[in-house]
């Protein structure tokens, strides 16, 4: 009998480690607004971004779910209005709605918006969670 249920047990534990989606990239808002997220990053030569995302007061998103390749990611936040609040220096497109895009030169030009991300230094770790906390990150 405590053979059986030693085995039901790590079997149970197997099925729920192996169904977890495990967030390399997560953003959590500690601010008291809902928060739309935008985030960039290189891929295959190219940066590319990405959004949007909606994240709730007190809430957690995962925004890249393979392991990070890239030391800096970048990230820019807006409240509901879309005023900015979260933004850097990095100039990367964005759109209204929600988008991917390939490129970061000439937003305007190619007829999106251009927006100022935050480079985020994940210090090449594999996993990483910034947090949004209203007085910058």
């Amino acid at each position: 009998m405590a053979k059986a249920r030693a085995a039901l047990l790590a079997l149970i534990i197997a099925l729920l480690l192996s169904t977890a989606a495990r967030a390399e990239f997560t953003v959590c808002n500690q601010t008291l607004d809902v928060v739309n997220l935008a985030v960039g990053q290189e891929i295959d030569s190219a940066f590319q971004t990405d959004g949007w995302w909606t994240v709730g007061a007190n809430q957690c998103v995962n925004v890249i779910r393979e392991e990070l390749s890239n030391r800096y990611i970048y990230v820019y936040a807006t409240d509901v209005f879309g005023h900015p609040i979260l933004s850097g220096a990095t100039d990367m497109c964005i759109e209204k709605r929600r988008f991917t895009i390939r490129g970061i030169e000439e937003c305007w030009q190619r007829g999106h918006i251009a927006a100022a991300f935050y480079e985020v230094d994940t210090l090449a770790q594999v996993r990483w969670t910034l947090f949004l906390t209203g007085q910058g990150p």
